[in-house]
């Protein structure tokens, strides 16, 4: 079959309902959680703003349009690897120089909800990925790797979704070990649940905040705060996941849509 004739026939699968298209980001706005950072290391995010420029008034009597201020790295969002300093040298890691060819690919869900939900400092192992492997089958190069942590439930509360004390948040992801294995497979990207792509606790791993440092070291991408990854199957699914072309961007909110065939 020819690629013509395959999009042709993808595209009439989306029209009749063959496949679905599940989107996997949660909501953008003042409500939306944020990452919170100690005032003595960095400064935060700043809280996201919705402002109206008109809706059908004095402004603008035909039309409704809004300007918004946000950060770059909130809600469902995207990292490229100029946005940790291991990857501040690649000339293709900013979102207006990244090759595009890499946004869509086949995803891997890794389903551990059950561990996380019973732990929220669950981290995940090379053991735990390779047995994920033997279940469902390999983790091939170019693919994008997801931890369903089904975080996402926590969403319209930020202090459950942070799930911070005075040792810091407390919510799932990986290991160093885990990074580098998949790494080493070619991947394109690694996402999570939860409000970064590295375990809450991971400022105290070697090295500190492994996702970020190795991910990004290694110019590959990083999807934090995704959703509904619970309907996804193991393998099978593409997902599309693409920031907005800004400038120099060092990430950007997305909306994260997965292709899915249907049951």
């Amino acid at each position: 079959m020819t690629s013509q004739a395959l999009l042709g026939q993808l595209g009439q699968m989306i029209l009749s309902g063959g496949i679905d298209v599940v989107d996997c980001s949660g909501v953008l706005g003042p409500e939306t959680p944020l990452l919170k950072l100690p005032p003595e290391l960095a400064k935060d995010t700043p809280p996201i703003k919705i402002h109206r420029i008109s809706e059908y008034d004095q402004d603008g009597p035909f039309w409704a349009w809004n300007w918004l201020e946000l950060g770059e790295h909130s809600g469902t969002h995207f990292d490229a690897p100029h946005h940790w300093i291991t990857g501040k040298d690649y000339s293709d890691g900013y979102t207006d120089t990244l090759d595009v060819q890499r946004l869509i690919a086949p995803v891997n869900v890794l389903d551990f909800s059950k561990e996380c939900a019973e732990n929220p400092d669950f981290l995940l192992t090379i053991d735990h990925v390779k047995a994920w492997e033997a279940t469902h089958g390999e983790i091939k190069a170019g693919e994008w790797v997801v931890l369903r942590s089904d975080w996402d439930r926590f969403a319209d509360d930020e202090a459950k979704f942070l799930n911070a004390d005075a040792t810091g948040p407390h919510t799932p992801g990986p290991t160093a070990e885990v990074i580098d294995y998949l790494i080493a497979k070619g991947i394109v990207g690694w996402g999570s649940q939860c409000i970064g792509t590295d375990a809450g606790q991971a400022g105290g791993m070697n090295p500190p905040f492994p996702a970020h440092n190795l991910l990004h070291k290694n110019n590959r991408f990083g999807l934090a705060s995704l959703a509904k990854l619970d309907k996804l199957p193991a393998k099978g699914a593409i997902l599309i996941a693409a920031p907005l072309k800004i400038k120099n961007g060092t990430g950007s909110p997305i909306r994260a849509l997965a292709l899915v065939p249907k049951a």
